[in-house]
């Protein structure tokens, strides 16, 4: 969900009730489907065992192996994975009681208690332990929270998958989830869903999700698979709540799938960015990551630990060679087959760009550092809003403008996505290899198509509220490479014709400075967050 941040000049009841109906709810699409397939594959039959509601772990699922008609393409892999050099773990104390050791965090605009927990990897009871709270206080903006950094156990040191299987980066290049799907009689292939009005078959639904979230769709379908066979499962056989997350009340898959793409995020940029080093299973056990695991397996370990019916026993069985990883290796093959390291070059840096709008208008910077889409992302999303006099989703006749040259390779739920053409790295189409920017909340109306090349200051669409969820016309943009979200304010910061983004430590908050200007991020229209060209 949306959480704002107000200017310090802007601290009174007016702008908090603007707050309420103004740009909220920023999330975020894209990189691009692609394809993976072997020709003159043909569907494969239904398993022959009859499958009941699976809940993860136990045998593994049927697989191509099993028809005598086909065999999948699978990449070859030969050896085990390298540990990787030790990261920063937890200490391993009494799992986080209030006897044990603990950190402070700050609270701002707009968190909780059920937020706080899910960036410290703990429970909301713990922190009300901890902090001698009860459920009817009320979290104030700037109060002192203590939160628990040990833990009872560490994770295994079972590598999982690679970082380039987490994220929908190159390695996903080539790969096509419904040409995949359809090799099976699969539940998924008949499944639909309204998703924000539109109707949406079950592999058009995984794309979405993991274009969204910037997850593998490899990693989701595999994730499908493992919880409920919905790849390998004939027509006609549900599990109600696919994921195993239940208390959203939310049984349908696009929610389930967000829900676990979410958890992917939290657990790879959370250890990778915001050094979060340990998790909570759903039974209450606190762990620290293995020290040796990289960050998309660390990923794994939480997604895995944060079902409704998680305990350490069933936990450890399914972070192991017989749980979820044997599960991706007969759909896929071998996970680090796909590997592609590093992911990013030791001296990334960043294009130029240019701010996403004309040069004769002047817009408002309304979001800081932000995730990329949804919370668990990395904080790699600006939000900025047209010059208007109304508040709300009102229809803007400004203009959104390309940030620098490339090719559209999305154009659908409010999302266009740029695949920028560099020197050493031209534009080939396909999002999850090299920089792409991704401008969200864009209007249908007169939104530029898929396939079009663009040049820096081209016109791309009208701000809106399309896409995601949000109340407040503006522009939500963000940065991936190689599929991984650039974080806002990291060690390569937004930079857009001089003005670098500044995070003040609280999702949203944040600067944009040029030279001595400096202008902060606030649900408002005024001098102090107005940005001119």
């Amino acid at each position: 969900m949306r959480r704002f941040v107000l200017c310090r000049r802007w601290l009174h009841t007016f702008l908090f009730l603007a707050l309420l109906i103004f740009l909220a709810g920023c999330e975020r699409p894209d990189p691009e489907t692609a394809v993976f397939v072997t020709p003159g594959q043909t569907r494969i039959p239904p398993p022959t065992p009859a499958l009941t509601p699976f809940s993860g772990g136990g045998a593994p699922p049927p697989t191509p192996e099993q028809s005598p008609a086909i065999a999948i393409a699978k990449p070859t892999y030969f050896g085990t994975p390298t540990p990787d050099p030790p990261h920063e773990t937890a200490v391993v104390g009494n799992g986080g009681s209030s006897e044990g050791g603990t950190t402070t965090h700050t609270v701002g605009v707009g968190e909780t208690l059920g937020y706080i927990s899910q960036l410290y990897g703990t429970t909301v009871e713990q922190l009300l332990e901890i902090n001698q709270l009860d459920n009817s206080n009320l979290l104030i903006v700037g109060q002192a929270l203590l939160v628990p950094t040990t833990a009872s156990q560490v994770s295994p040191d079972f590598k999982i998958i690679p970082d380039s299987e987490l994220v929908y980066g190159p390695a996903a290049a080539g790969f096509d989830v419904r040409q995949f799907v359809e090799l099976f009689d699969s539940y998924l292939l008949n499944y639909e869903e309204m998703v924000e009005n539109q109707l949406l078959a079950g592999p058009e639904i995984v794309a979405l999700v993991a274009q969204r979230y910037s997850i593998n769709p490899r990693l989701l379908l595999a994730a499908l698979e493992y919880r409920a066979r919905w790849i390998t499962r004939p027509t006609g056989v549900i599990e109600q709540f696919p994921m195993g997350y239940r208390a959203s009340n939310q049984p349908d898959l696009y929610e389930q799938l967000s829900w676990a793409a979410n958890e992917l995020n939290w657990g790879f940029y959370g250890r990778a960015e915001g050094g979060l080093n340990t998790f909570t299973i759903t039974d209450g056990t606190r762990l620290g990551y293995a020290p040796t695991i990289n960050h998309g397996t660390a990923a794994v370990q939480r997604w895995l630990s944060a079902h409704d019916d998680a305990t350490y026993a069933t936990w450890q069985q399914e972070v192991g060679p017989n749980g979820f990883w044997d599960t991706y290796n007969q759909l896929f093959g071998n996970p680090f087959a796909y590997s592609v390291d590093p992911l990013w070059p030791a001296d990334l840096r960043q294009p130029s760009l240019q701010l996403p709008w004309s040069n004769d208008e002047t817009w408002y910077f309304t979001g800081g550092p932000h995730g990329g889409w949804a919370a668990g992302s990395a904080w790699a999303a600006l939000d900025f809003a047209p010059p208007a006099e109304q508040l709300g989703c009102v229809q803007s006749e400004s203009w959104v403008t390309a940030m620098a040259d490339g090719i559209v390779v999305r154009s659908d739920f409010g999302a266009v996505v740029v695949d920028l053409d560099m020197p050493n790295h031209p534009a080939d189409g396909f999002a999850g290899s090299g920089w792409a920017i991704t401008y969200m909340h864009l209007e249908t109306r007169d939104r530029i198509p898929v396939g079009t090349p663009v040049q820096t200051g081209d016109r791309l669409g009208h701000p809106s509220c399309e896409g995601g969820f949000s109340n407040g016309t503006h522009v939500h943009v963000a940065r991936t490479y190689n599929g991984r979200w650039v974080a806002a304010d990291g060690d390569v910061p937004f930079n857009m014709a001089g003005w670098i983004s500044q995070g003040l430590g609280s999702e949203y908050d944040g600067l944009l400075l040029r030279g001595t200007i400096s202008r902060e991020a606030c649900v408002c229209r005024d001098e102090i967050n107005a940005i001119e060209p």
